[in-house]
């Protein structure tokens, strides 16, 4: 299984919220640590995903596999399609 890193930051957060009780935050505090640490996993997922399509395009063994990967690369970073080659 492959390894993950987040940022410091995104660790404190979740730190933070799973240990709320005992550092007493508030609830206004929990629910901007939370709707923090979906973005941050959210861009994550994304930024895997991403880089996932990426591998799959340069590992693939045919022309068609690989311009498949290679479509759903661009579409995922958001290269318009009028820039595309």
């Amino acid at each position: 299984m492959k390894k993950i890193q987040i940022t410091q930051e995104l660790f404190v957060k979740m730190l933070k919220y799973f240990y709320s009780d005992e550092l007493e935050i508030d609830d206004y505090e929990l629910n901007e640590l939370y709707y923090d640490i979906k973005n941050g996993i959210d861009k994550k997922m994304d930024a895997i995903s991403r880089r996932s399509y990426y591998t799959e395009y340069k590992t693939a063994e045919t022309d068609a596999a690989r311009e498949k990967a290679r479509q759903k690369y661009l579409d995922a970073v958001g290269m318009h399609r009028d820039f595309r080659y």
